[in-house]
């Protein structure tokens, strides 16, 4: 056990788990915002704005830390601080048995006008709660009773301070990343276990007798944000709605690859069915599909019900991936009848051909027309989620049509865009800078060129950018690569540096002035001038007083072995497990190991540094044998020192994607704790031809 005095600094550093989810990148342009109500601190997908930049977000807080927080010892809610609806305008009544839900529109475009407001559209299995006197039921879409298959729901619910309620809901698990994982969702009901489903609550259509949907959504949701205020079940999670540019949600939602985005009048009504009040705008990815062969209502003479979908394999062969149901006009229908019946062969083209059925008959073609399609997301066992029709295309060969992973991971820094073009005199333009001596040999143990590192942080911008976005740098420069000298800077000198911005000499007063790296180009500016190592701050701008993370470099005697390191630091998650502190970890690129821990901005420098001493020295009391938390090789023999004077004023740490400048050219790379286990060694590095990371 943890001594009460720890247990007290520790708990002053309490935090709501990073609303940003710093581990899984590309959705981070601004600072963490904090949220003074400790009571929101449950896990919920949501949408938030900082520095001009709109992104979908994710916060997450352990579920001891949410019981501890949302317990009170008041009683059972009244509404009375919520905004009243009038006696008048409530309809009393018999509380209904059954309320059909309210459904969303698909539509391409959100409303130029109106009083809108946007949610996270959750990829789940909508469910209507009905609570009375104390009972509870679990009501589907479709109006089915599940309430024994989500018996810990039941408990959850009755808990609520309402003698009787109708609430609107959507159940989700959310995977390693905190994201909605609909293939868990299944899983988890398929083995009965649904010890990972929470249920996200985002409308209150009955309370206390009085029925509630004809009031506007905006009252509606501010007695329901009351209600959940008071929920005592880290099960039951509060859907946040943003009334920022749908534009800017819908782009984040879709690079966090969420399901898209709900918008909803806020001044209407509830209505079920179908309702052009609730609107849905949704993410999909998009690419062409070798058409494999089609199906039609068993003994029909024409028609085409589905087209049977492929993609080739690295070695060639052709892998099912899904039906679709094609939306032809009667011309091009009639022109895929005649080439599908020159195609027609007796047998599949794919290697794992689909099961029979019972009401259709399969039509196999040979692998050569192409299909575009749109679909939400690859299934585990390979095949198109939710498709949708575009084309047939003609333009595309049918033998190169593949899944299209590296594009999905890469994002739009991918090497060989358009970003890269050649310059004069052997020169290379990456966006809009210059790059002189490509191919000057920055790694000889490897060849690594400097075109290379320009490239990867060009590529990983989408990904390293929210980690950098605002925090003073120090950076490691080789202008005769890493095997000759190498120089440190934290200040701009005689050549600015192409893309880097200076923060105001008021943010750090006294100093010079501090260099950031907001944008692609800053990266690739900082390449350009043979920045190999790119460091930054614990705190970010405009308040460098308070910084916002806590790191533990984990600093290793060189004679253990990866191992030692690894339980290591799962020995330190324990600890931070038990306060409710939630920890990231990412390989330092050497023989170290980073744990990251997200801080609201309360404390100062110096007592944030005292907390990561208290634990260093706590983690050395309770396993002496393995840590040691006094500088020094002689201190760490057969040890790990945990390094807590990375927290001070000015300190920095090696920035995540960040490349080392040592032989071999590692990375510094954020891993999930999930992944600990399969991390082979300390280095993963950059490859020459074009970039990416590997083990």
């Amino acid at each position: 056990m943890l001594s009460p005095r720890l247990l007290e600094i520790l708990r002053t550093y309490w935090h709501d788990a990073h609303p940003r989810e710093w581990l899984f990148p590309g959705n981070i342009p601004g600072q963490p915002i904090s949220r003074d109500a400790i009571g929101q601190a449950c896990p919920t997908p949501a949408i938030a704005t900082a520095a001009g930049a709109t992104t979908v977000t994710t916060t997450t807080a352990t579920a001891t830390a949410c019981r501890r927080m949302q317990a009170n010892d008041m009683g059972r809610w009244t509404g009375s601080r919520a905004t009243r609806v009038r006696a008048s305008e409530t309809a009393p009544g018999d509380m209904p048995a059954l309320i059909e839900p309210e459904l969303a529109t698909l539509v391409q475009h959100h409303p130029a006008e109106g009083d809108w407001s946007y949610e996270i559209k959750f990829d789940g299995y909508r469910m209507l709660a009905r609570l009375e006197r104390g009972e509870v039921r679990l009501i589907t879409r479709n109006g089915h009773d599940w309430t024994d298959r989500m018996p810990r729901f039941r408990k959850a619910l009755e808990a609520l301070p309402a003698d009787s309620a109708w609430v609107d809901s959507e159940a989700v698990v959310l995977d390693a990343n905190g994201k909605p994982d609909f293939n868990a969702l299944q899983n988890a009901f398929d083995r009965r276990s649904t010890a990972d489903i929470v249920l996200y609550v985002f409308d209150l259509l009955w309370l206390n007798g009085t029925d509630l949907r004809e009031q506007p959504l905006r009252a509606r949701r501010t007695l329901l944000h009351e209600l959940m205020e008071q929920a005592e079940s880290p099960l039951l999670r509060y859907s946040d709605d943003f009334a920022e540019d749908p534009a800017s949600l819908v782009a984040s939602a879709c690079k966090m690859k969420l399901e898209g985005i709900i918008g909803k009048r806020a001044d209407a009504p509830y209505r079920s069915g179908r309702s052009n009040d609730w609107i849905k705008l949704k993410c999909n990815l998009r690419q062409e599909f070798v058409i494999g062969g089609f199906s039609r209502v068993r003994g029909a003479k024409s028609g085409v019900r589905s087209l049977r979908l492929g993609v080739h394999e690295q070695d060639g062969t052709l892998r099912y991936a899904g039906h679709v149901a094609p939306h032809l006009s009667p011309a091009r229908s009639a022109a895929f009848a005649r080439r599908a019946h020159t195609l027609q062969q007796a047998f599949p083209a794919f290697y794992n051909a689909p099961e029979p059925e019972r009401d259709r008959e399969f039509h196999w073609l040979a692998p050569d027309i192409v299909a575009d399609v749109s679909f939400l997301e690859w299934t585990p066992n390979g095949e198109v989620r939710h498709p949708v029709f575009h084309a047939l295309r003609e333009d595309k060969p049918a033998r190169a049509v593949t899944e299209g992973k590296v594009a999905d991971e890469l994002g739009a820094g991918n090497i060989g865009s358009t970003r890269e073009r050649p310059g004069p005199r052997g020169t290379v333009i990456m966006g809009d800078i210059k790059i002189s001596n490509p191919q000057r040999v920055m790694d000889p143990a490897s060849g690594r060129t400097k075109l290379d590192i320009v490239r990867y942080y060009d590529a990983i911008s989408e990904w390293a950018l929210p980690c950098l976005h605002a925090r003073p740098l120090a950076l490691v420069r080789a202008p005769d690569g890493i095997a000759g000298e190498l120089f440190f800077q934290k200040h701009s000198e005689r050549a600015r540096i192409p893309g880097v911005e200076e923060l105001p000499v008021s943010v750090y007063p006294g100093h010079k002035p501090l260099l950031v790296a907001n944008t692609a180009d800053a990266l690739v500016g900082l390449a350009q001038m043979s920045v190999v190592e790119i460091h930054s701050w614990n705190g970010a701008a405009p308040d460098l007083e308070h910084p916002d993370r806590v790191i533990f470099d984990l600093d290793p005697d060189p004679s253990l072995p990866w191992s030692a390191m690894l339980e290591a630091a799962l020995l330190v998650k324990v600890v931070l497990d038990e306060l409710g502190l939630r920890s990231f970890a990412k390989t330092s690129g050497g023989k170290g190991f980073h744990i990251v821990v997200p801080l609201t901005r309360r404390q100062g420098w110096e007592e944030v540094k005292l907390f990561s001493q208290a634990v260093a020295q706590h983690m050395t009391r309770v396993v002496p044998q393995r840590f040691s938390a006094v500088l020094g090789p002689k201190n760490r023999v057969g040890k790990i020192f945990i390094d807590y004077l990375r927290n001070g004023r000015s300190a920095s740490t090696v920035a995540a994607f960040s490349v080392r400048a040592r032989p071999g050219m590692a990375v510094s790379m954020p891993i999930s704790w999930d992944e600990l286990k399969d991390v082979k060694g300390g280095d993963l590095r950059l490859t020459r031809s074009n970039g990416q990371i590997c083990s």
